[in-house]
């Protein structure tokens, strides 16, 4: 059964690659057919003063990403010209499609499924790189992730999926995108909130540092009340373990090498913060973020759009300015 299945999985993965317009559901992007399938499972995109390498879950070992492991998805490495380092784990991975879930107890293959399943890569056009993943062998959700670099070098994620059955069991689908930052100074995140107990909720510069992986991890919107139900042991920790903050804008960014990475939601689509102080290992965090489909309907597609700036980190303020076109374009589409 699993080698018929291996098969089916392949196949698609193959008609994706030789059929792609039939696959094509993001309209706001058109193909160039002078680019296609990479010869190695990731492409380098530049612009402006940064460079990202995106890559699929496959393993890979060469001059451009040394001993990266397979499993890790996403921009598996960034740099800017004003720091050679790349800024995440060079094992892992930054923008990383980690988790599929619907708050019940599944086994670990389960829940890391992207990790899992197989992903093809396809480069679109000469600043935009998509990873197709077919429907997975246990959720049965079939994803499309793009990443697009735009002026300045900022990266716009957009992740489109399909759930194909009823497979969860709690009515809405969990999805949960990792990013492992290489032993930065500071292990913190920071954010416009306020504490959950203020009596007049005034937003100011939250510096947020959780004690240990799974506690007060995952920072909510001001007027985000919704509740997901969940079993009580669920293993992974980070998304149901609230902190005391709010947030009252869609934005965080964290600090490492005097290089700052900004990560930009829309409101509508009222993600998640998470983090932990060891993600990656020893001091090295991971700067996360989950997003929530409820009530979702088979055969329906979501979307979700994100961005992230990597820039050097001169002060809040130039931060909010650098920012701010970047966060109102996305709060328009």
């Amino acid at each position: 059964m699993r080698s018929i299945l291996n098969c089916v999985i392949f196949s698609l993965l193959f008609l994706w690659g030789c059929a792609f317009e039939k696959l094509e559901r993001i309209e706001s992007i058109e193909e160039d057919s002078s680019y296609g399938k990479p010869d190695k499972p990731y492409v380098v995109l530049r612009r402006g003063d940064v460079e990202a390498v995106i890559v699929n879950n496959e393993p890979v070992d060469d001059d451009v990403l040394p001993g990266h492991r397979g499993g890790y998805s996403g921009v598996a490495s960034l740099k800017h010209i004003r720091r050679s380092e790349n800024l995440f784990v060079p094992l892992y991975a930054g923008l990383n499609f980690e988790n599929i879930h619907d708050g019940t107890i599944q086994p670990r293959d389960v829940l890391f499924e992207p990790r899992r399943a197989p992903m093809g890569i396809r480069r679109i056009d000469e600043y935009t790189v998509e990873l197709y993943q077919p429907p997975t062998p246990h959720w049965n959700l079939e994803s499309w992730l793009r990443y697009k670099m735009l002026d300045e070098g900022v990266i716009e994620m957009t992740l489109e999926c399909v759930p194909h059955e009823r497979t969860f069991k709690n009515g809405y689908i969990g999805l949960f995108f990792a990013s492992y930052i290489h032993q930065p100074e500071s292990l913190d995140i920071r954010f416009l909130g306020h504490s959950v107990d203020a009596k007049k909720p005034r937003s100011r510069w939250i510096r947020a540092v959780t004690p240990a992986h799974g506690k007060y991890s995952t920072h909510l919107a001001t007027d985000d009340k919704r509740e997901f139900a969940h079993d009580p042991d669920f293993p992974l920790t980070l998304i149901f373990n609230f902190s005391n903050y709010r947030y009252s804008e869609p934005w965080y960014y964290g600090v490492s090498g005097n290089m700052a990475l900004v990560l930009m939601f829309r409101r509508g689509d009222e993600v998640r913060f998470s983090q932990s102080p060891s993600g990656g290992g020893k001091n090295n965090p991971a700067w996360d973020f989950h997003w929530f489909v409820p009530k979702y309907k088979v055969g329906r597609r979501y979307r979700f759009v994100m961005r992230a700036m990597y820039l050097p980190f001169e002060s809040v303020e130039q931060l909010v300015r650098a920012t701010a076109r970047h966060r109102l374009a996305l709060n328009a589409k």
